[in-house]
């Protein structure tokens, strides 16, 4: 059954592209905020908004009970999650559905077992995917991940199980260092996420991140192609690409199948990513984990595919088949995407929430801001820091590099400090041009050159 009413139970820009595909689908929304949230972008523009709680998202967008009863108060028949917050929470789903609403994602279960690293590795396994080299599933103590370890190489990254975010993640260059770092792992493991297992894996030097967008209507699953996201400070996304400048058509066509047939043995329904590090030098790439769920960094493939993934998770929660065949999906141009963070790089990139005093946006028809920034809107300081996503297309990557510098010299924000000039010297930078560069790229270079906000 098609949704007639949607509950967007997320804030922020991610809050603003949901309602935005719902309504250019007919469907009704209703946006759930916090206290702090009464006059976000996503209120605005919403048929309807619900308060669901206090500021802090403990008590609001984590509180999984308070935004279900909220949209079966508002006559809502589904639930999108967004990215973040309950996401990728299985019993959040498994509540929604058993609530009688429709989960805008994949099930309870694939989310619990994509969810779990050390299952998801066993699930690629099974389907025939390339692993990085590691422990066979969960380490019980450090007497196990120190006998795992001999078997596995180092240096080994000993990693949570049930991390994201780069949380939980230690690398040992040897035995003593292991055995010391374990127990912080698994302290961080358990502080973050409830859950302190650890599982080990071989670290691959200087790798590249890719990751493949998927869609499955939970019989099939097809591939939009992949994204590179090697630049990342502190293990967090900052500038993304699509397609990938390092993959050749041979092995584009056998990491994106990879995924593609991992997506199809895991009956995943809606949109998903699954990532995988690239070892360029051995010509290798290996699954590392799955995101089950919409990602920050979608609208680089909607802008080379020309897909609306946002419309196609609605559709397919609804109940449709994949609108289109494999075949279907090509591939047109380069788009490039950095995120604009309310962020003081010459402060360790501290946090700068404010009141947005101007906001000036590139007019280009080849530019998209996705954001929740409008003028005279005071960004709370409760959450992500994150103002929104500038997205160029153009057709060959080196165009559109020059069309990132040019909408970033267009691109005003006066009020919160903010990232452009992260963005505006990457886009200047050599290295970055060449496409010379890795996940272990950023942090160096920018203690090399420290930056100030604007």
């Amino acid at each position: 059954m098609a949704i007639r009413r949607l509950f967007v139970a997320n804030r922020g820009e991610i809050a603003v592209r949901v309602v935005r595909a719902a309504q250019a689908l007919g469907i009704e929304t209703v946006q759930a905020y916090s206290e702090a949230d009464a006059d976000m972008l996503a209120v605005r523009l919403a048929d309807k908004a619900v308060c669901v709680g206090p500021p802090q998202a403990a008590k609001s967008y984590l509180n999984g009970a308070a935004l279900i009863a909220a949209a079966k108060d508002a006559g809502c028949d589904a639930v999108h999650p967004g990215y973040g917050f309950l996401s990728e929470n299985a019993a959040f789903a498994n509540a929604v559905e058993e609530a009688g609403l429709i989960f805008v994602g994949p099930s309870g279960k694939t989310i619990a077992r994509m969810g779990d690293k050390a299952a998801a590795r066993e699930a690629a396994k099974e389907a025939g995917v390339p692993v990085v080299p590691g422990s066979d599933g969960l380490v019980a103590d450090e007497e196990a991940a120190v006998e795992a370890a001999r078997t596995v190489g180092y240096p080994v990254m000993v990693k949570a199980a049930a991390g994201g975010g780069g949380r939980g993640i230690r690398i040992a260059a040897d035995e003593d260092e292991l055995r010391r770092i374990a127990p912080q792992a698994r302290a961080e493991a358990q502080a973050a996420f409830g859950d302190g297992s650890l599982y080990l894996e071989r670290v691959v030097s200087q790798p590249r991140h890719i990751e493949v967008q998927i869609l499955g209507d939970g019989r099939d699953a097809i591939h939009c192609f992949e994204r590179e996201c090697s630049l990342q400070r502190r293990r967090q996304k900052v500038w993304e690409e699509a397609p990938a400048a390092c993959l050749d058509p041979a092995m584009r066509e056998k990491i994106c199948t990879s995924a593609a047939d991992l997506a199809r043995s895991v009956a995943y329904r809606g949109a998903g990513t699954v990532e995988f590090l690239f070892d360029e030098a051995a010509g290798e790439f290996f699954f590392i984990e799955m995101n089950t769920r919409i990602q920050v960094e979608h609208p680089v493939t909607e802008m080379v595919t020309g897909i609306d993934l946002v419309a196609e998770m609605l559709k397919i929660a609804g109940g449709e088949k994949l609108s289109f065949s494999q075949d279907d999906v090509t591939l047109s141009g380069h788009a490039i995407e950095v995120r604009i963070n309310a962020e003081d790089p010459a402060m360790q990139f501290m946090p700068s929430p404010g009141v947005v005093e101007k906001l000036v946006l590139p007019t280009s028809d080849a530019v998209r801001f996705d954001t929740m920034l409008y003028e005279g809107y005071a960004i709370p300081p409760f959450y992500d820091s994150l103002l929104g996503k500038l997205i160029v297309h153009a057709p060959t990557r080196d165009a559109a590099i020059d069309a990132m510098a040019a909408a970033l010299e267009t691109l005003t924000i006066v009020g919160p400090k903010t990232t452009i000039a992260l963005h505006k010297a990457l886009a200047r930078d050599d290295s970055v041009r060449a496409g010379a560069f890795h996940t272990q790229f950023l942090e160096p270079w920018l203690e090399a050159a420290p930056l100030a906000a604007e």
